[in-house]
């Protein structure tokens, strides 16, 4: 007779339960859907370390309005961080939603390697008001390239508030380079008062440092 592996009982009498196996991929992302917010939560936090669930955390975020899930998302996708969450991300400055465009800055200034192939799209876009929320994504992104950028704003876009958007953006990341270009802009928004006092700060502050 062959040997037969014993099964240990507890004290009760019981045999214990076998852990469950963790659920596919699909049965997660499933999970997004839940009208739990608990088990939605628990479900962003799972995926934390599947690229492949990065289309479906984004379109997550569009439809949900539970704030604590809704920072799961953006930590998660933070932690995924790649050029496919960046692709994600954008669409949401596009939105009527206030908190949720912020939010999704915030989370793409934490990715300034993954973002900077984005850039220039971003601010060629036929929208001022996408152009201005990247110049507002620029300023605090840590990338080397943000003060070019931001010069070919100044020298090349219609906007009077784009270009007022770059000159402030400038004053804080701006160097000596920047000063040619923004006194340009004061001649060519001549007509605009507001324009030459920004330019005017600008280069004060950029001449102080």
């Amino acid at each position: 007779m062959g040997l037969v592996k014993a099964v240990r009982i507890d004290s009760s009498g019981e045999r214990p339960v076998q852990p469950s196996e963790p659920l596919d991929l699909s049965m997660r992302l499933a999970a997004l859907d839940s009208p739990d917010a608990a088990e939605r939560r628990r479900a962003v936090r799972d995926l934390a370390a599947e690229p492949d669930a990065v289309p479906a955390l984004c379109a997550r975020l569009i439809e949900e309005r539970n704030l604590s899930v809704r920072t799961a998302l953006f930590t998660t996708l933070i932690r995924l961080r790649s050029p496919a969450v960046v692709a994600g991300l954008l669409p949401l400055l596009r939105l009527d939603d206030a908190n949720l465009r912020n939010e999704a800055i915030d989370a793409l200034q934490d990715m300034p390697e993954e973002v900077g192939p984005f850039v220039e799209t971003l601010l060629g876009d036929h929208d001022s008001d996408v152009r201005i929320l990247a110049i507002q994504l620029l300023s605090t992104l840590a990338h080397p390239d943000a003060p070019r950028w931001l010069l070919g704003v100044v020298d090349t876009d219609s906007h009077v508030n784009v270009c007022a958007a770059a000159t402030d953006c400038l004053a804080e990341v701006g160097g000596p380079e920047a000063i040619g270009p923004l006194r340009r802009l004061a001649r060519r928004f001549a007509e605009e008062p507001f324009v030459a006092f920004a330019v005017d700060m600008a280069i004060r502050r950029i001449e102080g440092r």
